[in-house]
């Protein structure tokens, strides 16, 4: 069974969207909280998620380094990707994120807790 992917606001609707028809199943924030999520600290919508066995992915690799928002990862073992670049276009994050599923996919069976960044080129382990 292919891993649920939770994503960040910051994502877009046009990148779950292009995920879906991709063949990923994604949830959005606004899926789950009202307002697309505008009022949810990182640390609630990333464990909400979890707590339904969804992956956290976002934009945001600062999450990593603050307490609050990377301890839901933590408390549960699980892992959480981010795009290393957030210039990126919305056609660019999903041809990206598409490109390394596989890898992704290798990721999650290995658990965590940990972070990864989804670079142009490869995922990279950059936390723990």
């Amino acid at each position: 069974m292919p891993p649920e992917f939770f994503l960040d606001r910051n994502l877009g609707r046009r990148v779950a969207d292009e995920l879906r028809a991709r063949g990923w199943v994604v949830h959005r924030i606004g899926d789950a909280f009202p307002e697309d999520g505008q009022h949810i600290a990182d640390e609630e919508w990333i464990d909400h998620g979890l707590c339904r066995s969804w992956v956290s992915l976002s934009k945001d690799g600062r999450i990593k380094t603050r307490d609050a928002e990377i301890r839901p990862v933590l408390n549960h073992a699980a892992v959480f990707f981010y795009l290393d670049n957030q210039q990126l276009s919305s056609i660019q994050m999903v041809e990206r994120l598409d490109k390394h599923r596989t890898a992704m996919h290798e990721a999650i069976e290995k658990g965590g807790p940990c972070a990864y960044a989804v670079r142009h080129d490869r995922i990279e382990r950059t936390w723990p």
